[in-house]
This record gives C-alpha cells, sequence and structure tokens, in this order.
C-alpha cells in the first residue's frame, strides 16, 4: 500500500509520462501486433478518469504476470480528455466516471461504445481545519458552500448541524476540479438531487464555480489545495484523499442518516443501483441507512468494433482481468468491488468486443 501510495502524482506529472509512454507505444496504439499469450508484445493505450487511476496502476503492475506480452499505458487526465482521446482515436480506451454527454456523442461518429463498470468509491467532502476533526454536513449546506453562498465556517447553518463543536471564523476556500471531470458530474449530481431547492450550478463535468474559487487537476490536484489550504473545502475520492491525510465530513444521505465516506458505505449504495442495458448506473444519492450518499461510478469505455482482431483480443484480456482477479486490488487502494451482479454482467459483455 505505501508503494502505490508513493506512485500517486499529479496530473501534470501524469500528463509527461503518459506522453513519454505514448510516444514510445503510438506505433501501435490504434491496433495490437500479436495478443493475448502471443509471444510477441502489443501495446493498449488509455487515458482518463483520475477517480480510478491508483485502481488501474495497481492492476497495470498486476496484469504484467498474467500477459507480459501486453503493455498496458494509463495517462489519467479526467474523464472529459479520456471520452476525447478515445472518439479521436488516440487512445484504445478510456476511463469514465460518468456516460458520454450528448454534446460529445457526436465526437463518435455514431460508432457503438461499450461501457465497463470496474470500481465505485465515496468521494470525500474533504475540509482542512485545525481542531475540527468531526463534521457534518447535509447537500443544502454543502450546496450553498460550494456555490459561495455561505463564506465562513461559523456560519449559522454549518454550527446547527454541528452543536457543540467549535467552528471558527475562517474563511471558506473552495477547492474543484479545473478539468473535464467525472467526479465533477457525480458530485455535483449530488447536489442536484440532494438540494434541488438550493443547488442552482446544475450537474455536468465541468461547472462554473464562484471566482473565488481554486482549481486543481484530478483528484490529486484538488486534494493538495485542502491540504496546503486553511479553511479549504473539496471535493476528492476516497483514495486520494485518504492517501493525503486529509480530513473529511459525515454527509447526510437519503434516509436522513449521517454517513462518513467508507468502504463499505459505498458497496451498501451501489448494490441498489439500477443498471441500464448499456451496463451505465449511478450509486449517487441511493437509499439505504448505510448508503454514503456520493458515492460514484467508473467505467473503461471502448468501441465495440475494434480495428484489428489482435486488438480486440488484448482488449478482451485486460478488461476480462479487471473484472476477474482485478477485483481483488480494489479495496488495498482504497476502492469497493463491483456487485456481484453488475460484475457478472460485465464480464458477459466481454463477447462483444470484436474486430
Amino acid at each position: 500500500m505505501q508503494r502505490l501510495r508513493m506512485q500517486r502524482v499529479t496530473t501534470a506529472g501524469l500528463a509527461v509520462i503518459g506522453l513519454a509512454l505514448f510516444s514510445a507505444a503510438c506505433g501501435s496504439s490504434g491496433g495490437s501486433s500479436g495478443g493475448s499469450g502471443s509471444s510477441s508484445s502489443s501495446t493498449l493505450n488509455g487515458s482518463g478518469s483520475t477517480f480510478q487511476l491508483t485502481f488501474l496502476q495497481s492492476a497495470i503492475q498486476s496484469f504484467k504476470s498474467v500477459e507480459s506480452g501486453i503493455t498496458v499505458n494509463y495517462g489519467g487526465g479526467g474523464s472529459g480528455k479520456g471520452r476525447a482521446d478515445l472518439a479521436a482515436g488516440t487512445v484504445n480506451y478510456a476511463g469514465s466516471d460518468s456516460p458520454i454527454p450528448s454534446e460529445e456523442k457526436a465526437g463518435f461518429k455514431g460508432k457503438t461504445v461499450l461501457y465497463f463498470p470496474d470500481v465505485v468509491g465515496p468521494i470525500t467532502v474533504s475540509y482542512n481545519l485545525p481542531g475540527v476533526k468531526s463534521l457534518k454536513l447535509d447537500g443544502p449546506v454543502i450546496a450553498n458552500i460550494f456555490q459561495g453562498k455561505i463564506t465562513k465556517w461559523n456560519d449559522k447553518a454549518i454550527k446547527s448541524l454541528n452543536p457543540g463543536v467549535s467552528l471558527p471564523s475562517t474563511a471558506i476556500t473552495i477547492a474543484h476540479r479545473s478539468d473535464s471531470s467525472g467526479t465533477t458530474a457525480n458530485f455535483s449530481n449530488f447536489l442536484v438531487q440532494s438540494a434541488p431547492s438550493d443547488w442552482k450550478l446544475g450537474t455536468d463535468s465541468t461547472i462554473s464555480w464562484p471566482a473565488t474559487s481554486r482549481g486543481g487537476d484530478g483528484n490529486g490536484g484538488v486534494a493538495q489545495i485542502v491540504k496546503s489550504t486553511a479553511g479549504a473545502i473539496g471535493y476528492v475520492d476516497f483514495a486520494d484523499a485518504t492517501a493525503s491525510g486529509l480530513t473529511f465530513a459525515s454527509v447526510k444521505n437519503k434516509d436522513g442518516d449521517y454517513v462518513a465516506p467508507s468502504l463499505a458505505g459505498a458497496t451498501a449504495a451501489a448494490s441498489t443501483a439500477a443498471v441500464a442495458p448499456d451496463l451505465t448506473f449511478s450509486a449517487i444519492w441511493a437509499p439505504g441507512a448505510t448508503a454514503y450518499p456520493i458515492t460514484a461510478q467508473s467505467f473503461i469505455l471502448v468501441y465495440q468494433k475494434q480495428s484489428s482482431a489482435s486488438t480486440a483480443k488484448d482488449l478482451k484480456a485486460w478488461i476480462g482481468y479487471l473484472l476477474g482477479d482485478g477485483q481483488k486490488l480494489t479495496t488495498s487502494v482504497n476502492f469497493a468491488p463491483l456487485p456481484a451482479n453488475i460484475d457478472s454482467q460485465a464480464k458477459a459483455q466481454l463477447s462483444k468486443i470484436g474486430s
């Protein structure tokens, strides 16, 4: 676990690493030579969601022992970048925490994209208030903090949820994603559902945040702002928040219970999710007394029709690993495994990848 944490880098750093990897492998980006079990080498390139980044880093290392002839790269950059790269044909697969938005669909030129869920996990509401280790927040208060209506930590709305907690008059600094992000889409979806009368900024991969807020690249970038800024608050995936040593709030769920982010709470939320025929689903604002209300899901996106049989074979091997033995890695990097019913549906869909 410690070694994995040392591997965590900022999105800016990933961009440099990803560029180097991509340059080395660009000759095989569009189609692999050889395939699963072949003696010749082949390469799969991916980019996108930083939410699932730590899981994919771990899985890539473990996959090498299973398929030594397949090199797998993943460059991060945010869900929006992953979808854009897949649409442009510069990667073989993309990581995204939400389905393709309607305004992006034209870029895929009518090609069928398959969604393979791979992990679920909490999005924390992390904060930096020295001396305040326990905090309760609900949807309306979080909404009004993130749209700049609540500007001090000792605001009466926060105090009313936290009787007996000594809250300072420190100014609130909002930390948010500056890139097109599935974490932003899921967090804002929570606010739409939990605070429909209060939240006015809608839900999307990008949001028009208050001018006084600060943006960070990737979940790691937001975590760094929160960690280094007294009075800051930001939405950060559980893996990044834990690795950065952040403090996070308990959030009021749909059943009216305050629940701290945890893998068990994420599992409880995902287990009730309604799964669409294309295997997309949302665990946000799920019912259940123990369900954590800002539980996000993440997907691997690939084209159903690949440029070659060898690339299709390699993708089946890689994604099959994520859905199989790869699920055993999830908890070690602070993600929850897929519910069994969703995992089995995803495995069954592997047969649709072809050339």
